[in-house]
């Protein structure tokens, strides 16, 4: 069992920077991470994920303004947002999946997930 806590959230100005993170409870060198986010009235989507081999993917709308990364020794999963527009404005989640070579893009398949931190961009 792994409990995921993510923390970093908060309110930005359009144009802002913001780092999530979220620590787990156990190693997670053997998983795939991913964050999600999900807006008010909006279904949950995937925005980036890394493999145990630290590949990374990312969707078309977080390219080149996000970066995911992690610290195995720290248990650790980040998420640098730069470039932030009110349409970034959501509740992230992170997520990890048995599997370190298989990323799911739906968050319904990961088998351990956070409570979410809160991210406000104001325009």
């Amino acid at each position: 069992q792994v409990q995921l806590v993510e923390s970093g959230g908060g309110s930005v100005q359009a144009g802002g920077s913001l780092r999530l993170s979220c620590a787990a409870s156990g190693y997670i060198g053997t998983y795939c991470m991913g964050w999600f986010r999900q807006a008010l009235g909006k279904e949950r989507e995937v925005v980036a994920r890394i493999y145990s081999s630290r590949i990374t993917t990312y969707e078309d709308f977080v390219k080149g303004r996000f970066t995911i990364s992690k610290d195995n020794t720290k248990n650790s999963l980040y998420l640098q947002m730069n470039s932030l527009k009110p349409e970034d404005t959501a509740m992230y989640y992170c997520a990890a999946h048995g599997s370190g070579w298989y990323c799911p893009r739906a968050i319904n398949e990961y088998t351990y997930r956070g409570q979410g931190t809160q991210v406000t961009v104001a325009s």
